[in-house]
């Protein structure tokens, strides 16, 4: 069962750059980039759990998993 970061979808529907958001979360924009991306193998969980902190989201509303 894969999983899939939601990332990029929730930015687009709030409006933020993934530049944005890592100037929010003091972190390299090249790292929310990977997030967004769609081959998205690996994750830190403080890195998930910083994200949903500052966009005010459940790590469910972040990760989605999908059927095979």
């Amino acid at each position: 069962m894969p999983i899939r970061v939601r990332l990029q979808a929730i930015l687009d529907e709030r409006g933020i750059s993934q530049r944005e958001l890592a100037r929010l979360m003091n972190i390299r924009p090249n790292t929310i980039s990977h997030l967004c991306s769609d081959n998205v193998n690996s994750a830190y969980f403080d890195t998930l759990e910083q994200i949903c902190r500052t966009l005010n989201i459940s790590l469910h509303d972040l990760l989605v998993l999908e059927d095979d």
